[in-house]
């Protein structure tokens, strides 16, 4: 990448929920930018983070932990980080914009999830097209 990109101008280019667009990339960790919108899946990620910076709106994560369930809201310009291993389903009642960084290939249902319903994604991400 040798020009900035805007993000207001991504998110004009797309109205699908749970469909991540790459963005940039750090290193080998994909930078994507999300619309978040009803339920997305349980699933978890084994060898990997998964870091959420809500730009707009706000979020539920569902987390399955060693204690129980428990839910944890992230609100607009707050941030929250996954832990590696740990089953987890995102949400979001108003609709939401995240901000996601995860590790190159790393795909949007894990390693292991429920079943995907139509409105998710299965993907990689879909990488912004730059001028």
């Amino acid at each position: 990448m040798t020009n900035p990109i805007a993000l207001d101008s991504v998110l004009a280019g797309f109205d699908a929920v749970w469909s991540p667009r790459i963005v940039a990339n750090v290193n080998d960790y994909d930078i994507r930018l999300a619309r978040f919108g009803g339920e997305h899946v349980w699933h978890v990620h084994e060898d990997t983070d998964e870091f959420f910076l809500v730009l707009d709106g706000e979020i539920e994560i569902g987390l399955r932990e060693p204690a129980g369930e428990r839910v944890v809201t992230v609100a607009r310009g707050s941030v929250f980080v996954v832990p590696r291993g740990t089953f987890h389903k995102p949400s979001s009642k108003g609709g939401a914009v995240v901000l996601l960084v995860e590790p190159s290939g790393t795909l949007s249902v894990g390693d292991e999830h429920d079943e995907v319903p139509d409105h998710v994604d299965v993907t990689v991400g879909h990488r912004v097209e730059t001028a």
